[in-house]
């Protein structure tokens, strides 16, 4: 049985794509964009923003999609450094890197009304096993079953993801029909 997706720690973000408008309550901005399809949605929050008519200050970071997470991780502490009241951070690109990106962002104590995020692929997610602690990437669904890279276990992907980490929790599956040693 499936819960409501609101009941549970995962965002609506990270299982449908999003295409949210820019916050504009804003006075400044980083902006961080994954890959091409983030770089149009990052074009069009600036755009809005800049359509507000007020000074604003705006850093744009575009990353790539695959393995860009040390560039993002970087822009972002460097912005975060020179915030002051009415800093914005806007992400956009695939959820599994935007669920990265917001964990370290929550870290450096970064509030859930501060952050906007546009997904645009919600395919591949990176799930933590509970046994190990490995973090294994794949194309998967919720409730969808998964070997663990690092033990091997069938790991459930269950309705969780971890805001320290920006993983998803996985479980063994069939813990009950093992037999003890």
């Amino acid at each position: 049985m499936r819960p409501a997706l609101e009941l549970t720690s995962v965002p609506a973000w990270a299982t449908t794509p999003t295409r949210p408008h820019a916050d504009i309550c804003g006075r400044s901005w980083t902006v961080v964009a994954f890959g091409p399809s983030g770089a149009e949605i990052a074009g069009l929050w600036c755009s809005q923003i800049a359509a507000t008519g007020r000074e604003t200050a705006v850093h744009v970071h575009e990353v790539a999609a695959e393995g860009g997470d040390e560039n993002a991780r970087a822009a972002l502490i460097s912005d975060l450094a020179d915030a002051r009241v009415g800093w914005r951070l806007m992400m956009a690109g695939p959820a599994d890197s935007c669920l990265r990106l917001r964990a370290l962002a929550m870290q450096l104590g970064v509030a859930d009304d501060e952050i906007t995020v546009a997904s645009t692929d919600v395919g591949l997610r990176s799930v933590q096993c509970v046994h190990c602690r490995t973090v294994t990437s794949a194309a998967v669904e919720l409730d969808d079953v998964l070997p663990c890279a690092g033990c091997g276990r069938n790991l459930l992907v269950y309705y969780h993801v971890s805001r320290r980490q920006g993983a998803h929790l996985g479980f063994m599956v069939d813990a009950e029909e093992q037999e003890l040693s």
